[in-house]
């Protein structure tokens, strides 16, 4: 069979697959969140926080709820970091030094889950397991509660109250993350991948050197990095790793794992909201934008010029070869479209086109699907930018979900939109104006830039992959790459709670003969339009001195 058809084979697969689950699992979530039932081990939680898991928050108070929480797991994380020498399965290393330690705790909390480390050789098994693990289930908890809040504030009438954001988080971990990691990590062991809490292993290798080769808990945290678009890898390969990913079944199901939530909300929100086909609209929205990315970098890096992608067949620097072009092709466009940031492959060696293609992914606002609840959210942001943009070229109020968005709606809207650009481009611009920040390049010139943007757009959109180019484990980048991942996810998180709030106090307008209709594919367009057209316009230039100039060159 030749790689081409397995290639598309695989992706088919990945299709069929991804349809199969979209409606049980958007379905599952739903019944979760509207659940009026308590289970045994959820009342445990509640009494032991002191939560009151009949009590709806207002939004202020929800907001408060998750900065507290975020604030107080970064402070745990950055505890048990530092001093994880102290720790039992430490492997005799170090704690891990403070700017180091404060960029990764800021990093897991905020579902970016970037690495200016090496996993295998710089943090032990409980670290690993006790600290970034058990993030790894909070944090894509977080963002599916806010996501929630947002759409109860399209659901609801006549109220403040958004529900509980205690009772959220505890729901979406115990009865849908935890299960369904466990069961994947089941799968990842059976097909090879590792799981243990064994001592590292001296082996003496055929030249007659030594290597010693670590274990670890890996397969329970591989599930869930991916399931929860995390994206933080036990190695410093990631999953281009053997031990975390040993075959080209694992290399497949990481992908669905990394896509399965964020395609299957819209599900979630249509059934909330009462109408499913407003779910499937935003579904389109999303799908649309993945397929058109992931088929143009494939194609970027399939068909590179060049004699030594001549002679390779395709563009195979940096590429994982156990898999092939395509599949790493197509595990870079999943993981630049969700917050993901896993990687398969080196995406500082793709080519120009394909490089420069895998960060619009990410400048898009990751909504192709995006991140566990941020991806829909994000949508929903779009959603409401499109029905304002027909409403003024109508002359009518706009109207979504049956709530009109007035002039406090859209100021909210604008500072969500403007925060993660603002995050990412002041960022680069500091780094490329210092020498400190240019210091860290591995490239000069086009690439170099590129190398720089890449960062921060993988900070600020909380994304955590990195072009591999760049030195980041330097104080100036633990400090700026942590500061532009807190406010690229807790500011935005600020304002849509808060416009969620300001839907639900709204009573229900109802259709008539001068609403647009959400569900149809023109909306559909119009909506893809506004997600590409916003991007453009604030990430243009910088692609253009960075990969566009590259690829021109």
């Amino acid at each position: 069979m030749s790689p081409t058809l397995a290639a598309a084979l695989q992706l088919l697969a990945l299709v069929a697959a991804l349809a199969a689950v979209h409606r049980p699992l958007g379905d599952f979530m739903a019944n979760t969140l509207t659940s009026a039932k308590h289970a045994r081990a959820e009342r445990a939680v509640y009494r032991a926080i002191g939560v009151d898991g009949d009590a709806d928050q207002r939004w202020p108070v929800y907001l408060r709820s998750v900065l507290a929480f975020s604030i107080v797991s970064i402070a745990v994380l950055f505890a048990i970091l530092r001093l994880q020498a102290y720790l039992p399965y430490s492997r005799g290393l170090d704690g891990m030094p403070s700017l180091q330690a404060l960029n990764t705790a800021v990093s897991f909390i905020t579902n970016t889950n970037w690495q200016s480390y090496s996993g295998e050789s710089s943090l032990g098994y409980t670290a690993q397991a006790a600290g970034l693990a058990v993030q790894n289930f909070l944090s894509a908890a977080v963002g599916i509660a806010v996501a929630v809040a947002l759409v109860r504030g399209f659901a609801r009438t006549k109220t403040d109250r958004l529900g509980n954001f205690w009772v959220d988080l505890t729901r979406i971990t115990l009865r849908v993350l935890l299960p369904l990691a466990a069961i994947f990590a089941v799968v990842l062991m059976v097909n090879g991948v590792v799981q243990n809490f064994n001592a590292d292993t001296a082996l003496t290798a055929l030249s007659g050197g030594s290597q010693t080769i670590p274990g670890g808990p890996v397969a329970s945290q591989e599930a869930i990095k991916e399931l929860g678009t995390n994206g933080g890898g036990f190695f410093n390969a990631n999953s281009a790793h053997p031990f975390e990913s040993p075959n080209g079944f694992t290399n497949l199901l990481e992908i669905f794992l990394l896509l399965a939530i964020p395609f299957s909300l819209p599900r979630t929100f249509g059934r909330m909201v009462g109408d499913v086909r407003q779910g499937y609209a935003i579904l389109a929205a999303m799908a649309a934008i993945w397929t058109t990315t992931t088929a143009l970098l494939i194609w970027a890096e399939v068909s590179a010029k060049g004699p030594a992608s001549s002679l390779a067949g395709a563009a195979m620097e940096g590429k994982e070869v156990r898999f092939g072009v395509p599949m790493s092709a197509l595990f870079a466009s999943s993981t630049t479209s969700t917050s993901t940031g896993a990687v398969d492959a080196m995406h500082s060696s793709f080519t120009a086109y394909g490089g420069g293609l895998a960060i619009v992914n990410m400048t898009l606002g990751e909504v192709s699907p995006g991140g566990t609840g941020s991806g829909l959210y994000g949508m929903l942001v779009a959603a409401v930018v499109a029905v304002f943009i027909a409403g003024l070229m109508v002359g009518r109020t706009p109207e979504y979900l049956g709530k009109k968005i007035g002039g406090r709606e859209m100021k909210l809207v604008s500072l969500y939109i403007l925060t993660t650009p603002a995050v990412a481009l002041v960022g680069l611009g500091v780094a490329m104006s210092t020498e400190t920040g240019r210091s860290s390049m591995l490239n000069t010139g086009a690439h170099g830039l590129s190398e720089v943007f890449y960062a921060f757009a993988s900070a600020a959109n909380n994304n955590g992959s990195a072009f591999a180019g760049l030195n980041a484990n330097t104080d100036f980048y633990n400090v700026a790459l942590a500061v532009a991942m807190g406010l690229g996810r807790l500011l935005p998180i600020c304002f849509v709670l808060a416009l969620a709030g300001s839907l639900a106090q709204q009573s229900h307008t109802p259709a008539n003969a001068g609403t647009l209709p959400t569900h149809r594919p023109q909306f559909v367009l119009l909506v893809v339009g506004v997600v590409v057209i916003v991007a453009g316009l604030t990430f243009v230039p910088a692609l253009a001195l960075g990969p566009l100039a590259e690829g021109l060159s």
